[in-house]
Formats: structure tokens, sequence, C-alpha cells
């Protein structure tokens, strides 16, 4: 009983704490004109990709290899499909042209060279199809290139100016926003982990179909707290940037990371997944690509929700 009013609270947690973020990065990033995309790019995708992280390194060490990659691998999907929708539904997501032609084919990347890596055996009959520790330092490798594009374009984008100029802070109390912000995104999350956790083994359901649904989603929360708040503020940079920088963070870091700690087995099943994940970073590159304004409208999130239901849908009736 216990675990599911802490679940309740965690949403409370995620909500406020997203909101601290996105106001002190905000702050912060004004002050020292850099644009509002790379704060979301690095400051904020790190922080609301923490909860992958601790739940991976825990599943990697106890050696719950599906519910290491299959968290990640729903995470990402439910950033595009889920996050970017409900953001674009509430406040149209228009960005930088620059994280159209670099931000989201690097994510498109990502989600590729997770499926090169994790199908070693299609390559090579005699080697098995595990995310090795190998394949965790390449992964380190290509996010340390994340890192010098993401810093590199802060020399290039300057600070946004379609939306209205929100209040400004000191750098203390920007710094302090942002500390109790990640702070309530982290012990939210674990808190709605928990008892997503604790529900799912009363289902009595696989731990792959717990790792894309139920673990995926509840990590993916602060991501949807973030982003729907930025949206709301029309602050879209810190949207779009926190979830692509997410998505870049969850695999290159994340999934490197925890294969590092331990190889990682992967199932072929798992493929599937894979390519809903890029056929995303597709669909949202087309979307912003198509038009003249690089952006997606309401009725494209509206349409990549619908998409994320029916994904579900087909995990429940395949699980």
């Amino acid at each position: 009983m216990w675990a599911y009013i802490l679940f309740v609270i965690g949403f409370l947690l995620l909500i406020k704490g997203a909101d601290f973020l996105v106001e002190g990065s905000s702050s912060i990033a004004r002050r020292l004109n850099i644009s509002d995309l790379v704060i979301g790019l690095t400051i904020v995708a790190f922080g609301t990709s923490s909860p992958e992280l601790f739940v991976n390194i825990i599943a990697s060490a106890k050696g719950n290899a599906a519910i290491a990659v299959g968290n990640i691998v729903g995470s990402n999907i439910a950033n595009v499909f889920l996050i970017l929708g409900i953001s674009a539904v509430i406040f149209p997501l228009a960005v930088e042209k620059s994280v159209v032609l670099k931000g989201i084919p690097l994510s498109f990347l990502a989600a590729f060279l997770l499926g090169v890596l994790a199908n070693d055996k299609l390559i090579d009959k005699n080697l098995s199809s595990n995310l090795t520790r190998i394949d965790g330092f390449v992964m380190i490798l290509f996010f340390i290139v994340f890192l010098y594009y993401s810093f590199g374009a802060a020399k290039t984008i300057h600070g946004v100016k379609d939306h209205a100029p929100e209040k400004q802070h000191g750098m203390i109390k920007s710094s302090l926003l942002i500390l109790l912000g990640l702070c309530g995104l982290l012990l939210g999350g674990k808190w709605i982990i928990d008892g997503a956790v604790h529900l799912a083994s009363s289902l009595g359901i696989s731990q792959t179909l717990a790792g894309l649904t139920i673990v995926a989603v509840g990590t993916s929360l602060p991501e949807l707290a973030t982003s729907a708040v930025a949206a709301y503020k029309k602050n879209v940079e810190i949207a779009v940037g926190s979830v692509i920088g997410s998505n870049i963070f969850n695999i290159f870091f994340v999934l490197g990371v925890s294969s590092i700690i331990k190889p990682l087995p992967f199932q072929k099943e798992q493929n599937i997944d894979i390519g809903v994940m890029i056929f995303a970073n597709f669909l949202l590159f087309f979307s912003m690509f198509s038009g003249k304004k690089r952006l997606v409208d309401r009725w494209e999130g509206v349409l990549f929700i619908l998409l994320y239901l029916v994904y579900i849908a087909f995990l429940v009736i395949q699980g």
C-alpha cells in the first residue's frame, strides 16, 4: 500500500521538479547568452535521464538484461511519440535549423548504431548477439562526440527570442532551482518506478514487456514533465532539446555504462522495438524537415500519440 502512496507523491515531485529545472536552466542560459537548445541537450537531458541510468546500473549489476535494454529502447520510443506528441499538442514545436540537421540525425544514428552493435550474430554467426564491453566503450566514444557537438553549438547558436523573456534569477538561485529540480525528478522517478515494478510483479508480466512499458514510461516521466512544462511556457527549445539529448544520452552513455558493467544479452525479438525507435526518429526528422517552419504541429502531435498507443497495444497483444 505504501508503495502506491509514494507512486502518487512521485508524480507531484516530478511536475514541481521539472518546473524548477526548466526555470533555473532557462535563467542560466539567458545570463550566459547560451541557447536554451544547448541547455536542453545537456543539463536538462542529463538530469531527466538519471532515472534510466539508475535503473540500468541496478539491472545490469543483477543481470536483468531484458529490463536494461527494454528500458532504454522503450524510453526513447516514448520520448518521441508520447512526450513530443503531448508537447506539440500543448504548443507547436518549432526549433533552430541546427537541431533538425544535426541533433535529430545524431539521435537517429544512436538508434541505428544500437541495432548494429546488438546484432553481431547477423554479421558473423560465430559471434553472440550481446552488447559487450567493447560495444560499451564504442558508445561512450560516440557520447564524447555528442558532447563536443553540444558545446560547439553553444558558440554558434544564440539565445532564442521567439517567445517573451521570463524573469531572470541570480546564478545562486538558478543553480539552487536546478539542484532542487533534479532532486525532485530523481526521487519522484524512483518512487514511481518502485510502484510500477511492484505492480508489474503482481500482474506477472515478463521482464521485456515490463522494461518496454511500465519501467520505460516510468523513467520517461521526468522528460514528459520537463517537456510539457517547457511547451506550456512556450520554451520549445528545451522541450525538444531535452528529448533529443535524452535519447542520445540514453543509448550512448546509459547503455554504454550498463554494458561495460556487465555485457547485456540481446534477443532477436527486440529488433522490432529497435526498428520502431529508428522509425520514430525518422518520422520526427521528416515532420520538421518537410515544412518551411521546421516544426511539429498539433495535428502531428496527435498522430505521434496515436502511433504510441498502437505500439503499446501491439506489445500487450504480443506479450
